[in-house]
């Protein structure tokens, strides 16, 4: 069979040879130098597996297709490749099916050339075969490789036909037998399985996407962002949620289910019949029950005794310990919190959805329109993009922020208090920058007649962007630690919980811890040698604290070109003659 055609050379093999990628666009996009992952397109993906495939085989000095072969079997790690084959070359080849000699050929007329498979005579052009050497027709090859492809992903370790043959059927007899669409799947699968096989790689999660995620990792930010604009947590594939952990999302996911929900309505609302044990919603006043059909039981809706025996005479006024009104009390409770997290959760992210809309308004119409009207390139107007970027990235903290509370432990006091004050205080910021840039940006956008207070807008929501970012910067730094920085109240000492939203590495620390009066806010410093600051009653723990005025006093560095100031705790805008914060009232 010297003439016979086989596929056992195949350096020159390359998957891009067969590769179709549909979008003319094939430049490879790398993310930004500061990112922790990469973003592959379809035709990145096969040169990265090019790439791996011709590494392998210029170590291991094994031809491309072999390399192909070695690389899928062992999901794509050539580190697991090496480890194996160095240390049993001869088992991993009878594993993989890579057969280091061929067997002896028969010298056999052309007109005695048998397709193994249909058993009808060919001529030697028509006959093909892998490295073992079985002789089958063209036609029965391709509908061979046809079923394979047809079973899945499992014919990327296609083997000889001939059931006790472990040869390989590498990528070139598919390429030269296979039908076109089969071969199209069977690259598809191919390209799948170096994505799949790998814990660093996956799929972009959102419909209709093709691009894969290639994760570096490093500081623990599992957030990435696809080149189709969607972003979701690399670790468990559901939308971006820091700063809450991933068990977190999936417990409340979870509780946001209809039916886990509907659940816990029926435990806290309704009772269960006595003899059927359907739930029963009361709707109406009078204590006697009467269940649906086919049941039909009576019963008391108070004491659930059947309505023959306990009748219109009976009493249910006697107590009679029973936890069962104890529990559905709690049911209860537990709704009434969850309904109040929940509120706020989707409120947010409501909002999100609308500054989403909102910042595609801004970027298509607005720059354009108030280019025109105030004569300023669409380059010095980008603080508006800026600061609806902000907004989105900002209402999605804050919408995870009250999954996260929900299940902050209630007996831990102290952790509470100061997540509902940190929380609120970035909340506060937050609802302050969104009023700027929904509300005031309304009076430039087509107005009857130019306004001169534009320049006033743009150091405002400047400020306000800048402000804000800072704050859900200490919020989710303080959730991701656990909230650690609450002060010990058996040992009475000072912990340092917030950092210089100027400069974080700043030796004073300048805000943030719950205060009972909103007129003097608390922090708690590293040092008490800052004039500044002063010494504060004693918080709700016993630790004795101390607040600082320095910023919010007017100074020169904060005043405006029109005279007034701004406050760096709550934002408010001063009069110029004002030498404290008004709205501190410090």
């Amino acid at each position: 069979m010297d003439d016979m055609n086989d596929f056992d050379d195949l350096d020159e093999y390359s998957p891009m040879d067969y590769y179709s990628d549909d979008n003319t666009d094939s430049k490879y996009h790398p993310a930004p130098s500061e990112t922790n992952f990469t973003v592959l397109k379809e035709a990145d993906i096969c040169r990265c597996m090019e790439h791996e495939i011709t590494d392998l085989s210029a170590v291991l000095s094994i031809s491309r297709l072999e390399a192909s072969l070695l690389l899928r079997h062992y999901d794509w790690n050539a580190s697991k490749v090496h480890d194996a084959w160095f240390v049993d070359e001869s088992g991993v080849r009878k594993k993989v099916g890579l057969l280091l000699e061929k067997p002896e050929e028969k010298q056999i007329s052309s007109d005695d050339l048998t397709c193994g498979i249909c058993f009808e005579s060919y001529s030697q052009d028509f006959i093909k075969s892998v490295t073992c050497g079985h002789p089958f027709c063209s036609e029965c090859w391709g509908l061979y490789i046809h079923t394979k492809i047809n079973d899945g992903p499992a014919c990327l370790a296609l083997r000889c036909p001939v059931p006790a043959c472990s040869a390989a059927v590498g990528d070139d007899a598919v390429n030269e037998l296979a039908f076109e669409e089969d071969r199209k799947r069977y690259y598809r699968y191919l390209a799948r399985s170096y994505v799949e096989r790998n814990k660093r790689r996956k799929w972009c999660p959102a419909p209709g996407c093709d691009y894969a995620i290639d994760f570096v990792g490093g500081d623990g930010d599992f957030d990435v962002t696809c080149l189709c604009s969607h972003s979701f947590c690399f670790n468990c594939c559901e939308e971006r949620h820091r700063p809450v952990r991933c068990d977190t999302v999936g417990k409340w996911n979870l509780k946001n289910s209809s039916d886990s929900q509907n659940e816990t309505w029926k435990k806290a609302y309704t009772k269960p019949c006595p003899k059927c044990l359907r739930p029963i919603e009361k709707n109406a006043g009078c204590m006697r029950i009467s269940c649906t059909a086919p049941c039909y039981h009576m019963f008391c809706w108070i004491c659930l005794k059947d309505w023959s025996v306990h009748g219109y005479g009976g009493s249910c006024n006697r107590y009679v310990g029973n936890p069962q009104p104890e529990e559905t009390s709690q049911l209860r409770q537990e709704l009434l919190k969850y309904q109040h997290y929940y509120d706020r959760w989707a409120a947010n992210e409501k909002s999100r959805q609308i500054a989403l809309s909102d910042l595609g308004k801004v970027r298509i119409n607005h720059l354009k329109e108030i280019s025109k009207l105030y004569g300023q390139p669409e380059t010095q107007l980008e603080f508006l993009t800026e600061a609806w970027q902000q907004i989105v990235e900002c209402r999605r903290v804050l919408k995870w922020t009250y999954a996260y509370g929900y299940y902050l432990a209630e007996d831990a006091e102290a952790k509470v208090k100061l997540f509902e004050y940190l929380q609120g205080q970035a909340e506060s910021s937050l609802e302050r920058l969104h009023d700027c840039a929904e509300r005031e940006l309304k009076m430039f956008i087509d107005p009857d007649e130019l306004s001169d207070s534009f320049d006033h807008f743009r150091v405002k929501l400047i400020h306000l962007t800048g402000v804000t970012k800072n704050y859900f910067k200490n919020l989710v730094t303080a959730l991701e630690n656990g909230l650690s920085d609450v002060a010990s109240s058996s040992k009475q000492q000072k912990t340092s919980i917030c950092r210089r939203l100027e400069d974080p590495g700043d030796e004073t620390c300048d805000r943030m811890t719950a205060p009972e009066d909103r007129s003097s806010y608390l922090a708690i410093t590293r040092t008490s040698a800052d004039p500044n600051k002063t010494k504060a009653p004693k918080n709700t723990t016993g630790a004795s604290l101390e607040i600082t005025t320095q910023t919010m006093r007017r100074t020169d560095e904060n005043l405006t070109p029109q005279g007034e100031w701004f406050c760096e705790f709550c934002t408010n805008v001063n009069r110029g003659s004002a030498e404290t914060c008004e709205a501190c009232n410090i």
